[in-house]
């Protein structure tokens, strides 16, 4: 990566390298039966991002970004109208548009409290509740005692953002 950032007048490079996978904590890699194997992240799922309207906010990725939409649905268990959108080839992490169906949902008290923007980050498991399982034994909270239905009939649970450096971060067993 190389920064052009002007400093003092002049034009700087500098040019960052990236870790090696396994090259330490950084880059390491967590093979199956390391400590992090029983968690079973596979991959970054989704960024959710909270909108206070869903068609205004698919209309400005689309139009500024070129993202298109993948899935939408409304989600009445979690009070969330919601769409997934797709970048570049669509075969990497979605992006979530969250907007609230009602006005006591999850979403819309969130956008009370923080206004619209990142939301949640989301990792893809393969078994959510050996995922929970495994981070409520290394104390982390978890918001629910069992799964709920997520986007697409996926299932899902919440690490507390309290115990996540103040991130909400989502665990996403498609369906």
């Amino acid at each position: 990566m190389t920064d052009n950032t002007p400093s003092a007048g002049h034009a700087e490079n500098v040019t960052a390298h990236a870790p090696q996978p396994g090259a330490g904590p950084v880059g390491a890699r967590h093979a199956e039966g390391s400590p992090f194997s029983d968690v079973g992240l596979l991959r970054i799922d989704h960024v959710g991002i909270a909108v206070p309207d869903l068609d205004e906010a698919l209309r400005f990725y689309a139009d500024n970004f070129g993202l298109h939409c993948v899935h939408q649905e409304t989600n009445e268990e979690q009070g969330v109208r919601e769409a997934m959108l797709a970048v570049g080839d669509g075969s990497g992490p979605r992006i979530q548009l969250l907007a609230p169906a009602r006005p006591d949902s999850a979403i819309a008290k969130f956008i009370d409290r923080s206004g619209p923007g990142l939301q949640q980050l989301a990792y893809t498991v393969a078994d959510v509740e050996a995922a929970a399982d495994a981070l409520r034994a290394r104390g982390l909270r978890l918001l629910y005692d069992s799964p709920k239905r997520g986007t697409a009939g996926s299932r899902i649970n919440f690490v507390h953002p309290k115990d996540a450096g103040g991130v909400l971060v989502e665990l996403v067993e498609p369906a």
